[in-house]
């Protein structure tokens, strides 16, 4: 299927987690406006989201969020060709904000309603750079609720190689940011911690699996947590001063060492077998320096391109759920008002 930038405005539309956002996008590829609300300092407090607060916010922030993103786009409802709205996996509160306002609105202003999968959404996320990828292409979507590896030989035509069987790979690091007591989300600060630290201090576990494409990080953050408990005792560095404490730089640098390891480890197997010549990343975790530099050197080792977001594409977003959604419309693909969100929804 090619891609066109004929004038079609999609509203996009993910509540999915704790980010309210709302984005407006042409052609389903060129972005017009994206607005994200955070939760971030909401839930901070508590070491990670609480989905009844989470929920509860997306309440307020729903009609500001897609209000701002509208006038950011110099359009109204009534200009859009259509409305697309993440409908699953995720916290069924807050996928449950998103889908109704989606459902009155379309209703309101005779709209198509379509609604996307979440991970859909993450893996049509490259199509909004200029530069896009060519069927068919691996996908890694490695995020604090998924890490799958996936094939893509067409829209609506995906086969997972591989998956986590316990934690995500997000969802590793914010817990073992919570036992360094590092706050939340514990991504960004153990990346940029790691750079200070020495990755090959700690030989911590690397859960291969042989024989299989999936991955498991349940082990690791138990041993960072037996390291921690011999090594650092019950303080990490002081009250307020972990991130000061070169123990804990080594042990982000190591545990972020054991995580890329496996990740780029199982994602160079399924190229090799798979025999594709391309591979995107999506997912917040996908933003993570030392993730991006490795997959790249061995991307360029095997002569496959490379396509990855920038940052704020890789994180929750609406105008990767407004790219997955033009393409359900152009193929003739739209939803009911009788549309039900899904806290755990296949691809």
């Amino acid at each position: 299927m090619g891609w066109s930038l004929a004038r079609s405005l999609i509203l996009g539309i993910d509540t999915s987690c704790d980010d309210t956002s709302a984005s407006v996008v042409e052609g389903g590829v060129r972005i017009v406006s994206n607005v994200v609300s955070s939760q971030a300092e909401i839930h901070r407090r508590y070491g990670g989201i609480v989905p009844e607060l989470a929920s509860r916010r997306h309440i307020e922030m729903i009609w500001p969020v897609v209000e701002e993103a509208l006038g950011a786009a110099g359009v109204r409802l009534e200009d859009l060709e259509g409305i697309a709205v993440c409908r699953g996996p995720g916290l069924i509160g807050s996928l449950l904000v998103g889908c109704s306002f989606a459902k009155a609105a379309a209703y309101t202003k005779g709209l198509p309603l379509v609604g996307v999968n979440h991970l859909e959404g993450h893996i049509f996320s490259v199509f909004l750079l200029e530069e896009r990828p060519s069927y068919p292409f691996l996908t890694l979507i490695v995020s604090g609720g998924h890490t799958s590896l996936v094939r893509v030989d067409g829209f609506g035509s995906y086969r997972e190689l591989g998956r986590t069987r316990d934690d995500a790979a997000g969802e590793a690091y914010d817990k073992v940011a919570k036992l360094l007591g590092l706050g939340y989300p514990g991504g960004p600060v153990i990346d940029a911690l790691s750079g200070k630290g020495d990755p090959e201090s700690i030989r911590f576990p690397r859960a291969f699996i042989p024989g299989t494409y999936d991955f498991s990080f349940s082990g690791l953050k138990t041993a960072v947590r037996n390291h921690i408990a011999s090594a650092l005792g019950a303080d990490s560095g002081g009250p307020g001063a972990p991130s000061e404490n070169p123990a804990v730089w080594d042990i982000c640098a190591s545990f972020q060492r054991a995580v890329v390891d496996v990740l780029v480890g199982k994602v160079e197997g399924a190229i090799r077998r798979e025999g594709v010549r391309a591979l995107t990343l999506s997912g917040g975790v996908a933003a993570n320096r030392e993730l991006r530099a490795a997959m790249k050197e061995m991307t360029d080792r095997l002569g496959v391109a490379l396509y990855i977001p920038p940052a704020e594409l890789c994180t929750d977003n609406a105008a990767m759920i407004a790219a997955a959604g033009h393409l359900h419309l152009l193929n003739g693909d739209t939803s009911g008002l009788d549309l039900s969100p899904a806290a755990y929804l296949p691809l």
